[in-house]
């Protein structure tokens, strides 16, 4: 299992992965050897490098005004020692997706999440939610939550490597509820225990530091949880 760990392209392990490390089953063991397959036969391929911007002149961002909301303006967390921004701008990308009832023992979910800057995959991850979901739209936002918290983690890196970042990012996601609840203003909040998920993507997305769009799942990137 160690070569997995230091499988290029591999940027996380999963959480099957993780589990089979700690708690091996049979059906760990069944993916590992799915995994070792996909790798045998895929040998010549590659994760490639795409420099360019991505072209999403026909996506379209919904404009609210959060001014009257209980957020008032918020504004994007800016560092003022970052150093100044040079060479050529990126844009970034996020897809985000929730399993429910992934864990067969305990019920839990599973968030996968892949981060994207222009064309090119740079994180990836797959993790067994900390809490117990009940329902897709729950799962969905914790999801959503903490793609939010890696986003503002990788702003600020590349910020203080003095990388331009060119406009918002843009986070998608397949669950149409969960990305309305997030965008519009005058959306309600009817699941209390996802209170603090909710309130700070929607928080985020009213700071215009990311923009949060539905994508049908049939068309979007894959994300294996």
């Amino acid at each position: 299992m160690g070569y997995l760990s230091w499988t290029p392209g591999h940027s996380n392990r999963s959480y099957d992965h993780v589990k089979l490390c700690s708690a091996p089953r049979q059906g760990h063991l069944d993916r590992a050897k799915r995994i070792c397959g996909y790798l045998l036969k895929m040998k010549n391929a590659a994760i490639r490098f795409r420099t360019g911007l991505p072209d999403y002149s026909d996506v379209t961002e919904p404009v609210y005004d959060w001014a009257d909301s209980v957020y008032g303006c918020p504004t994007e967390q800016i560092p003022t020692d970052a150093p100044t921004p040079l060479g050529k701008s990126v844009i970034l990308t996020h897809y985000m997706d929730a399993n429910l009832f992934h864990c067969m023992l305990t019920g839990r979910s599973v968030t996968g999440i892949l981060h994207m800057i222009n064309g090119t995959p740079i994180d990836a991850i797959s993790k067994k939610q900390a809490t117990l979901e009940t329902a897709t739209y729950g799962s969905e936002f914790v999801t959503a939550h903490t793609c939010v918290e890696q986003i503002m983690d990788l702003q600020f890196t590349l910020r203080y490597l003095g990388v331009p970042i060119q406009g918002r990012s843009y986070m998608f996601g397949d669950n149409e509820s969960v990305v309305n609840s997030s965008s519009r203003p005058d959306a309600k909040l009817h699941k209390r225990h996802v209170a603090l998920s909710f309130h700070r993507v929607r928080e985020t997305v009213g700071s215009n530091m990311l923009s949060f769009l539905h994508i049908d799942g049939v068309h979007k990137t894959r994300l294996i949880p």
